[in-house]
């Protein structure tokens, strides 16, 4: 193994053998990202990878499937689901700050064949939903035209995109000072910042434009109130029947709410994977997952309530809008409430805020594919190449990887850009919750490795309430979920072998990894007594924060209001 360390002005260069041994202990790669993402930063990452089209648009399909009760009744109990896969993450991240975290902890608390595939998992997921995005994008713009050719639409978000994480850092990146870190002057991703704070700002005019209205604040002044929740206004309210009727039929309506749910809310693996760029780590990620979870909680569980109140759950616009496939916002609910109530102009404001989520979603996406992709070069599960950074700290060629992915959005040329839409959304439900699956079990051997080896969890830098718990509950919810959700499938006169594909194609894949990588690498399945906390990485952070502490600049008034604001 040989490692080359360029002057200042360069990027440090590890080369090693193409996937390096399995034993993490032998591995030599170091990170070479930058630590400079604040607490703000982190906070508007999470939110901007979680927030897009499910939210706004697609939500509304689940509202004539279950009625507005089994939606917020749904959306609010797969959000303790969240919290708890919250809880496990921020006890593991804030003490091991690392790049790509809860990946490489897989593999140092489990199993390195479950690192393996828990990486992979985690980057196709990501990466596919980059195309995902895209598709989304086009759909949305058509709400105003479609003379823009479909090929020139993609093009035009990919090299955004292309612009955004290698190019733009410099263009649209704020300097920060690196006085404490003795290292060249970099930046930090303002652009996806100011993207995610549009989606902020989305989901609370939403929410403000629900509660107005529902009180009369409209041009009609109508008084709707929770009108569409009464039986005697609207037949069947508040729990529809779906597929079947009677209790079979409402309990389905409730478990097709359930699956929207699982594959709509998400947010604490987007905050982990900044772990290694964060700045203050240690200070800053306890903050960061304690406020964003209960931000998207407040966005998901409050936008699950105010869709069930704008409209009926048996509208026949917005079933009209749906089975229509009605490009950019027209089949959102919040839109249709808006022309029924005669509110011109909005719809086009809320389009236009929507496009935005959407782009702003793709970007976390290549992001966190990236990060993910190049924290499996870290441990040598993926050729070296990938670890090469440029001079900022962006790891070049995984972001490169996840670009090249991204061109299967230009599958719609070709098909029709909803059924599109749809292929990827099979695709990665599945995905997702195998994730979820997989860190809650990585927190239940961390768990036991800390009372094996005699660790308090008091001395831990962040402890986690509810624990193991949450770590149990978790598992059980996110991995039962998992095969769950493509149930439909199996309905009489409802097989279909494309969603069937997409729907199990990764709960296939992902123990066939496991298999692959066990047998070729001969790994070993970690005892609690022998499980490592990443003593040298520790050691690092906590250098880098003694050096951080001894060295901040005094905060002026600007940044006392920014810790205000985010914590």
């Amino acid at each position: 193994m040989k490692k080359a360390v360029d002057d200042e002005k360069s990027t440090e260069i590890v080369t090693v053998s193409a996937f390096e041994s399995a034993n993490t202990s032998a591995v030599e790669l170091h990170d070479k990202t930058h630590r400079r993402l604040k607490n703000r930063h982190i906070q508007l990452i999470g939110i901007g990878g979680t927030i897009g089209t499910a939210l706004f648009v697609q939500i509304g399909s689940s509202l004539t499937k279950g009625g507005p009760a089994s939606l917020f009744i749904a959306f609010t109990l797969w959000s303790t689901f969240i919290l708890a896969v919250n809880n496990c993450l921020a006890e593991m991240v804030t003490w091991i700050p690392i790049s790509s975290p809860f990946v490489r902890f897989a593999d140092r608390f489990v199993d390195p064949a479950l690192g393996f595939c828990a990486g992979v998992n985690f980057f196709v997921f990501e990466a596919s939903l980059v195309p995902f995005e895209i598709t989304a994008f086009n759909l949305v713009l058509r709400f105003w035209t479609d003379a823009i050719p479909v090929p020139a639409v993609i093009t035009f978000v990919l090299v955004c995109y292309i612009a955004l994480n290698i190019f733009a850092v410099r263009w649209y990146g704020g300097r920060v000072n690196n006085s404490c870190l003795s290292l060249p002057l970099t930046y930090v991703p303002e652009s996806e910042f100011w993207l995610s704070l549009g989606k902020v700002v989305l989901a609370v005019g939403l929410i403000a434009f629900t509660f107005i209205t529902m009180v009369g604040g409209n041009p009609l002044h109508d008084v709707y109130g929770f009108r569409n929740w009464d039986p005697s206004k609207v037949p069947g309210a508040p729990f529809a029947e779906y597929i079947k009727t009677g209790s079979l039929g409402r309990f389905l309506g409730f478990l097709a709410c359930f699956i929207q749910a699982s594959f709509t809310i998400a947010g604490p693996d987007y905050v982990s994977m900044t772990a290694g760029e964060a700045e203050n780590p240690r200070r800053v990620l306890p903050l960061a997952f304690k406020s964003v979870f209960y931000r998207l909680t407040t966005f998901f569980v409050l936008g699950s309530l105010c869709i069930g109140l704008v409209v009926p759950y048996s509208d026949p616009t917005l079933k009209a809008a749906l089975s229509d496939a009605r490009p950019g916002a027209g089949s959102s609910p919040y839109v249709i409430a808006m022309e029924r109530l005669r509110i011109h102009g909005l719809p086009h404001v809320v389009n236009a805020l929507i496009l935005l989520s959407v782009f702003s979603a793709g970007n976390s996406y290549v992001y966190c594919a990236s990060r993910t992709l190049y924290g499996l070069a870290l441990e040598g599960k993926m050729p070296t190449f990938l670890t090469r950074c440029t001079h900022s700290g962006v790891p070049l060629y995984c972001v490169g990887v996840t670009l090249v992915i991204s061109l299967l959005a230009f599958l719609q040329v070709s098909n029709n850009s909803a059924v599109v839409l749809q292929w990827f959304v099979n695709l990665v439900t599945a995905s997702q919750l195998l994730s979820y699956a997989i860190i809650s079990f990585t927190y239940i051997r961390f768990h036991q490795a800390l009372r094996a080896q005699g660790i308090p969890r008091e001395s831990l830098p962040h402890k986690s309430f509810w624990q193991p718990f949450c770590g149990y509950y978790a598992f059980t919810g996110t991995f039962i979920m998992a095969f769950v959700s493509g149930y439909s499938v199996f309905l009489p006169g409802n097989w279909n072998v494309p969603t069937f594909l997409f729907s199990y194609t990764m709960i296939a894949i992902v123990p066939a990894l496991f298999v692959f990588w066990k047998f070729t690498k001969r790994t070993k399945w970690r005892k609690p007594q022998e499980v490592t906390f990443f003593e040298q990485e520790r050691a690092q952070v906590d250098a880098y924060e003694a050096e951080f502490i001894a060295e901040a600049p005094p905060k002026g008034r600007v940044g006392r209001l920014g810790e205000m604001i985010f914590g």
